[in-house]
């Protein structure tokens, strides 16, 4: 078909319309719009930033766009920090650049792991979070605080890291470049002496991944937290030695007198303080108490990680057999300070005080108990005899109190809480009652002072046979406490491999010797044959159970039962694998609660927990033991 010439010249017009109106009708389309989108992903959206995703929070981007830095800080990070930095200075440093240049500036340091931009982190997120006098303060909710306290928390360690394990080195007096100066750093000569010891090998745990704790607790707040293990300083005599490995929970924090004026100048003065955050909770900074950051449970996982607890556990229990030496002891979770009331914790059988490690993280974490009470653990060969375990328990708390309060007028280390797990409970009871002649009436008819022993033998015999309640021990808790045995220890078979691994130590088998082949005084033979370990003491029926379950707990001692069961059996009838609720249940406490759990674990279960945590504040309650002001 023909086109006429006009007709074309029309239908050109015509199309040259549409199409210009295609053009236009396209570039009208909005280029801003929105759509409802997953929540979740929206805040995470709003919500990153360099510590949760590695890349600048909104706050920091609007920053670089504003002055035109965005593809600046991507092709020369450094020339736009410092330009950045330039226009900052220019208008007196505002609150919105210093949180970009603390960001941005970890950043920087990330990518390339140098100190001084991490240094320069610290020095701007302080300056944000702490500035002179005169300024308006941040809004309570403004999301930038707690990024820049992370920032500035972080930045610090990894500003004095050193090994690639984390590790600190610290200097009385330390200088850092810092991308527009310097910064001195102060410290106090005796910085790394706390508690006396000495503070060594500190270690940066926000970085630590934790497994195998139940929960993990931090407490937010300022500075970086560490741990640190602490080596006795010579001459100084610590009434409980700290239990081997353990780390310290500390906080280091570094600061600025005027962050504001010393960023214009250039030189940046600060002080390096470290703080036990088992001992302080908040620092003062401006003239205001500014709470610590604080990861006690990531610090106590250390230690027990390099402790090898777990490893050793059965090794001790079968002692000399291995030619394992492993003497009895008691040890601290922190350095004694005068003011806290001891609790002295006595694991069971084969086990070890890594098996306490959830109950005590969770009780350290609650600030009504952290700063009252001193933890302590006892821990033994448990395959000796109950009797000589319990002796040298009483021993090592007699010692240490001693030390502590060498005039017997300390309330606090006189309102001691023992409790005790399993074969631990037995030991646990021994604190608190008055034999009397009982156990000795196991060996023999004849009256002890008509019996010739050597001297030491005699000595010794007296003080693992004839107990007295320690006069310091206020209250007593039994967990699932063989009282009238366990059955796993009742086979012949059983006690009879006891009886094949377990070696005793010397002083015992000597005496033990000497009771089974000594003529009493007047020809009569003794009725003891050897000396029987702990698994023959735990068994149903034995004379040492018999005879310790039917003597009370002195009456000045608040005793309390945590009995396990696992099953679903009438209570007459049901136990926890190791030890039925009718062997743990005894009458005269003042508390008992049954909780759902097998033997072995029920230090950590919630319920557990939760009913120790109660008898230690109804304990706080009565306690002459006046609270610390510090």
């Amino acid at each position: 078909m023909a086109i006429r010439r006009d007709g074309f010249a029309t239908l050109l017009r015509r199309s040259f319309v549409v199409c210009v109106g295609a053009i236009v009708c396209g570039a009208c389309a909005s280029p801003i719009g929105i759509r409802v989108s997953d929540p979740l992903a929206v805040q995470r959206y709003l919500t990153r930033n360099a510590l949760t995703q590695g890349i600048p929070s909104d706050f920091s981007l609007n920053q670089l766009r504003r002055y035109d830095l965005t593809t600046a800080f991507k092709d020369d990070p450094d020339a736009a920090l410092a330009r950045l930095h330039a226009i900052a200075e220019a208008q007196d440093f505002p609150s919105d650049a210093l949180f970009s240049l603390a960001e941005l500036s970890f950043l920087r340091g990330e990518a390339d792991a140098e100190q001084e931009r991490y240094a320069a982190s610290v020095v701007y997120a302080y300056a944000f979070l702490f500035p002179e006098d005169g300024r308006a303060p941040l809004p309570e909710l403004d999301p930038r605080k707690r990024i820049a306290a992370d920032l500035y928390n972080r930045a610090l360690a990894l500003a004095f890291r050193r090994t690639e394990q984390g590790t600190l080195a610290l200097d009385t007096s330390a200088e850092r470049s810092l991308p527009f100066g310097h910064i001195t750093i102060e410290a106090a000569p005796d910085l790394l002496i706390q508690g006396g010891c000495r503070l060594y090998d500190l270690q940066s745990v926000s970085e630590l991944e934790v497994w195998g704790m139940r929960n993990r607790y931090r407490r937010p707040g300022i500075g970086a937290p560490l741990a640190a293990k602490c080596q006795p300083l010579e001459g100084v005599v610590q009434p409980v030695a700290l239990l081997p490995n353990v780390r310290v929970p500390l906080t280091a924090v570094v600061r600025i007198e005027s962050p504001i004026a010393e960023l214009k100048s250039g030189e940046i003065h600060a002080r390096f303080d470290l703080f036990s955050t088992l001992e302080v909770e908040s620092v003062e900074i401006a003239g205001r108490p500014v709470p610590l950051e604080s990861e006690p449970t990531a610090a106590l996982a250390a230690g027990l990680a390099e402790s090898r607890f777990w490893s050793k556990e059965l090794q001790v229990f079968l002692g000399n057999a291995l030619g394992v030496q492993a003497p009895s002891g008691l040890f601290a979770l922190r350095p004694y300070k005068k003011g806290r009331i001891p609790v002295v914790f006595v694991h069971g059988t084969a086990s070890s005080p890594a098996r306490w490690a959830d109950m005590v993280n969770d009780l350290i974490a609650d600030p009504r108990l952290r700063s009252r009470y001193a933890y302590w653990f006892f821990t033994y060969d448990s395959g000796n005899p109950i009797v000589y375990s319990a002796y040298q328990l009483r021993t090592a708390l007699i010692k240490s109190v001693a030390l502590i309060d060498p005039e017997g007028s300390d309330p606090c280390v006189r309102d001691m809480i023992v409790l005790g797990h399993s074969q631990g409970g037995l030991l646990t009871k021994l604190t608190a009652i008055d034999s009397g002649d009982t156990y000795w009436k196991n060996f023999s008819s004849v009256p002890f002072d008509q019996v010739h022993f050597r001297p030491e033998d005699r000595e010794l015999l007296s003080q693992v046979l004839f107990v007295k309640p320690l006069p310091f021990v206020d209250e007593v808790i039994f967990l699932a406490t063989p009282h009238r045995g366990s059955y796993l220890a009742g086979p012949q078979l059983v006690r009879r491999l006891a009886q094949y691994l377990v070696r005793l130590p010397s002083d015992v088998a000597r005496v033990g010797a000497d009771l089974a082949t000594m003529p009493a005084h007047g020809g009569a033979k003794l009725a003891v044959t050897r000396v029987p370990t702990s698994i023959d003491n735990m068994s149903p029926g034995n004379p040492f159970l018999q005879s310790t379950v039917k003597i009370p707990v002195a009456s000045r001692v608040t005793a309390h039962s945590i009995i396990a069961v696992d099953d679903d059996l009438p209570l007459s009838k049901a136990g926890d694998g190791v030890v039925k609720y009718q062997s743990a249940h005894i009458d005269g406490v003042a508390s008992e609660l049954v909780v759902r759990s097998p033997h072995s674990g029920m230090q950590a279960a919630p319920e557990t927990v939760e009913e120790v945590r109660r008898i230690f504040l109804d304990h706080l309650e009565s306690s002459t033991c006046p609270e610390r002001k510090d």
